[in-house]
């Protein structure tokens, strides 16, 4: 035991992606632009929801501005990292960076997820029992479950984060991957990693099932309860009000299934996959909630229009 203490590693190299070396300076900049636009469309989104009344009274809404919080924060801890990997020499991730990050991701991941399924029942709400829905989903309630989302997601990322660390790593220290994930940090460990696996498929399993069954079962009742509805133009408006949400959980929920509950096989499309969650998809969500939801998309309206007038006064 004390020749593996004398040698435990104090930083990690991630890899990054494989890539061709002409399209660096390519690669560099399109990362570097998406993560721009995706602070700038999300920072658009929450200070739109904040400043519009008719936004930030609904929980639909409130919803979304944390969702925006959340794509903002999973942007920074992922995206300027890999950016380092499209430039010149070695750069080399702390051990304690490397917690950090791993710690956030999972965090911020699972918030996300228990944000969508409140979203879902917010929509169930709103079409199934549209007379008490303002009683059902009050202000303190939506609270509630806010804080509920974030504290869940802080002990899920911090159980994460201690069962991966607890174990020794000795070297060698390439992670073979653009951040600190667990399935690539674990093939370092200089130990057994056969219940941390076991954990981690359990624990991302139940959380990721658990999640996506809650919004599937909402789903499969609203869609029942838009079916009753005799106009079509009734059936359109309340069909348009879910399907942003259903957008975005598809493009989230699949690469997460994907990356984390299938067999280890060195696929060199996990890295491809885990761009979805980590980049592409806070890219796209202010881009599919202003461009699928009229509410949106009037209110940023309203909102340039009265700069417009402070402008010109």
């Amino acid at each position: 035991m004390e020749s593996v203490n004398s040698t435990l590693l104090t930083e990690f190299i991630l890899t990054g992606i494989p890539y061709p070396l002409r399209l660096r300076t390519f690669l560099f900049a399109f990362f570097l632009l998406t993560y721009i636009l995706t602070q700038l469309g999300n920072l658009l989104i929450l200070i739109t929801v904040w400043v519009d009344v008719q936004l930030h009274s609904h929980p639909m809404y409130i919803f979304l501005g944390v969702l925006s919080i959340i794509d903002m924060a999973i942007s920074t801890t992922i995206v300027p990292r890999l950016m380092m990997n499209f430039t010149l020499g070695i750069k080399p991730i702390s051990f304690g960076g490397c917690v950090t990050q791993l710690y956030f991701y999972h965090f911020l991941g699972s918030t996300q997820c228990f944000l969508y399924t409140l979203m879902a029942y917010d929509r169930y709400l709103a079409i199934c029992r549209p007379l008490h829905y303002p009683v059902l989903m009050n202000a303190k309630l939506t609270t509630l479950l806010v804080a509920g989302a974030w504290v869940a997601g802080a002990i899920h990322g911090l159980l994460q984060a201690i069962l991966t660390f607890r174990l020794p790593y000795c070297g060698p220290n390439q992670v073979d991957y653009f951040f600190c994930d667990i399935p690539a940090v674990l093939k370092l460990a200089c130990a057994d990693t056969t219940v941390n696996e076991l954990v981690t498929f359990v624990d991302i399993g139940v959380v990721v099932a658990s999640c996506f069954t809650l919004i599937l079962l909402s789903y499969i009742r609203i869609i029942q309860a838009i079916l009753r509805i005799r106009t079509a133009d009734g059936q359109r408006r309340a069909f348009s009000t879910c399907g942003a949400h259903v957008t975005v959980v598809t493009v989230h929920y699949v690469p997460c299934a994907f990356i984390y509950l299938r067999p280890d096989t060195n696929s060199p499309l996990d890295g491809a996959g885990t761009l979805f969650p980590t980049t592409i998809t806070p890219f796209l969500n202010p881009l599919i909630y202003t461009l699928r939801n009229q509410e949106v998309k009037l209110a940023l309206k309203r909102m340039i229009g009265g700069l417009r007038t402070k402008s010109q006064v």
